[in-house]
């Protein structure tokens, strides 16, 4: 029965099988060397040339081709032990071998880390890159990132809720990605672009501590480090105010770099709190990167930004919301708020978190009112009409008792990111996307086939070449 390659250094002069890729093969004439590499490591594999057969097959072996031995752990000799890899005290001698499957020539090195390989033919052939080591490491701590936060939620009594990915598009910022009806011809769908309505109606619902993992979808402009589709950890809590959100994040941030990041040093705690203005005027950005020392690629610096502008004017003169519609302004602007005064002066309980001069979450307390929540829609020039059409159901919900409540949402790709040192979130997801939000291992976008249009009643009108 087939073991895990970790596990060899358990089996020392015991026969053992194992299954995996060649990463590299090395012909001594009489003893040729085969480096196996599975999910949990490398094992050295020798073949030697007092077996014909079995000397022959080994020599057609080339890297990527997949493999299953028979063999006799031996413990190598001190001389030759590999300090570097967990098993490089044992090697395997070989006593049969069956190939599962043959491999073209990969159009680059699986063993490298990668980043002198162009990045879109990496995208390619997603398949192969992810087989390299770095990737590998980082898709396995992604697993235990996301398992360490759910088990630390549920421990607080929070649910894990799906939210629906088909839902109705309303403005929340950036464009919708749109997803036509068949059986309502003209209609629409949208994904969302966070599930920032879901979680309030759950909180209408009575659930009071909900969260979720949750995939968003936003059809912004080509930016490097921007993806169409990304993961958010997204949570909401009743009867709560800032500091309880705030403070159950930061244990929460503090204990998963703690426990899965041990050689990461966090440079404070209680995590240091600056309002927008002071960032900006002291750091020229909402997100500063407070390191006392840069050069430290271990060195965490979180921080709070707090006590942003509820509105900003847009380019034809309106106002838009800095952050959320749904957030709630600081208790003291609230009736400035319902008439429509001192716009500008008026601040959010918004509460960002910055890691490192980036923005890794972000959150507020919400307007539970129906009320306030038409005011800020009011403020920003919507007409009673689009009120109803767009956010009708959140009022309608919000008439039946809504306890007072808040969140946030963690970029959780971001997040990741930084903890592995990587230079941006496509090293972090499995199957990114460029930055102009195409798949190159699957070619999509793509057409479709006329049929499809049909059952959808569209029509695909091509622009006229000049």
């Amino acid at each position: 029965m087939r073991i895990w390659i970790k596990d060899i250094i358990t089996k020392e002069t015991g026969s053992v099988e194992l299954s995996g890729w060649v990463s590299i093969r090395r012909d001594h004439g009489k003893i040729i060397f085969i480096d196996l590499r599975d999910a949990t490591g490398i094992a050295q594999l020798v073949f030697l040339g007092g077996n014909k057969e079995l000397f022959e097959s080994a020599s057609k072996l080339r890297p990527e081709w997949v493999i299953r031995i028979k063999g006799q752990v031996n413990k190598r000799p001190d001389k030759m032990v590999n300090r570097d890899l967990p098993t490089g005290g044992h090697e395997v001698l070989v006593e049969g071998l069956e190939i599962l499957a043959e491999a073209k020539t990969p159009p680059f090195e699986i063993i490298a880390d990668g980043m002198e390989v162009n990045e879109e033919v990496r995208m390619t052939y997603r398949y192969l890159d992810l087989r390299r080591d770095r990737l590998q490491r980082n898709m396995r701590n992604r697993s235990k990132i996301n398992a360490f936060i759910r088990n630390f939620l549920v421990e607080q009594d929070f649910v894990e809720i799906e939210t629906p990915i088909l839902g109705k598009s309303t403005p929340e910022g950036a464009r919708d990605y749109l997803v036509p009806s068949r059986v309502d011809p003209g209609n629409f769908y949208a994904l969302p672009q966070s599930p920032q309505q879901y979680k309030q109606l759950l909180m209408v619902a009575g659930m009071e501590r909900y969260f979720q993992i949750a995939r968003c979808f936003r059809d912004e402009d080509t930016r490097g480090d921007r993806q169409p589709e990304f993961t958010q950890l997204d949570l909401e809590m009743s009867f709560i105010e800032r500091e309880d959100v705030m403070s159950l994040n930061e244990e929460l941030l503090i204990r998963l770099v703690t426990t899965l990041f041990p050689h990461k040093k966090i440079q404070e705690t209680p995590f240091p709190r600056i309002s927008y203005k002071d960032a900006m005027e002291q750091y020229g950005t909402d997100r500063p990167d407070m390191r006392k020392d840069k050069d430290d690629p271990n060195l965490l610096a979180f921080c709070w930004v707090i006590d942003f502008p509820f509105f900003e004017k847009t380019d034809n003169g309106g106002w838009t919301f800095t952050h959320n519609p749904f957030s709630a302004p600081k208790l003291e602007y609230m009736t400035d708020l319902l008439i429509g005064k001192n716009i500008p002066e008026i601040l959010t309980t918004q509460y960002d978190i910055a890691l490192n001069g980036f923005e890794i979450g972000g959150g507020s307390i919400r307007n539970h009112k129906p009320e306030a929540l038409e005011a800020v829609f009011k403020i920003m020039g919507f007409s009673e009409d689009r009120i109803k059409n767009h956010f009708g159901h959140m009022l309608q919900a919000f008439s039946y008792g809504v306890p007072p409540h808040g969140g946030i949402a963690w970029g959780l790709d971001r997040l990741v990111t930084l903890l592995h040192n990587e230079p941006n979130i496509r090293e972090v997801i499995a199957f990114p996307k460029t930055g102009d939000g195409r798949d190159l291992m699957m070619n999509a976008p793509s057409t479709v086939l006329e049929d499809q249009l049909k059952e959808l009643s569209l029509e695909i009108k091509t622009k006229k070449k000049k």
